[in-house]
């Protein structure tokens, strides 16, 4: 190709030296890259303080414990990283979740609980960063959903 005539955006001319305005960069849950909020990973890694915190206040042990506290940390973590529209949700709450696991094993062997069987330690933290990864999902929905309101 010789010319470019067949190319439709705005050419600079003589008369003016500007170039053609860049279109709008995409909204967050579209962008490939962002920085990572580690200090946001680290603060909400310490929701796993919740267990400690459930026993030390007497909240009877079983599935009603495990259903409230799971839920409280889930909708902190997809609430918090889907409206606050922090860049890379997947990946931001699959390494809450794993910071989450270490951080219960961690509280474990300092109070007492012993340590886990070693085969149960990474199938843990595999449980808990593929439950970051699923609410992960759930914040970029949210996302996606708000950035698609926005161009309307």
């Amino acid at each position: 190709m010789h010319s470019n005539e067949h190319d439709p955006r705005p050419r600079p001319t003589a008369e003016t030296s500007e170039a053609p305005p860049t279109p709008p960069a995409p909204s967050a849950p579209l962008r490939a890259g962002g920085r990572l909020s580690w200090p946001l990973i680290a603060g909400l890694s310490a929701l796993a303080l919740l267990w400690p915190l459930a026993e030390l206040t007497g909240m009877p042990a079983g599935f009603g414990r495990a259903a409230v506290i799971l839920s409280v940390t889930t909708v902190c973590w997809v609430g918090i990283v889907g409206f606050g529209r922090f860049p890379r949700p997947v990946l931001t709450l699959t390494l809450v979740g794993l910071g989450s696991g270490i951080l219960s094993h961690a509280l474990a062997l300092a109070f007492g609980g012993g340590p886990a069987p070693i085969w149960a330690v990474p199938v843990s933290l595999g449980l808990q960063a593929g439950w970051g990864a699923l609410a992960g999902l759930l914040a970029w929905a949210i996302q996606a959903g708000l950035a698609g309101r926005g161009r309307r």
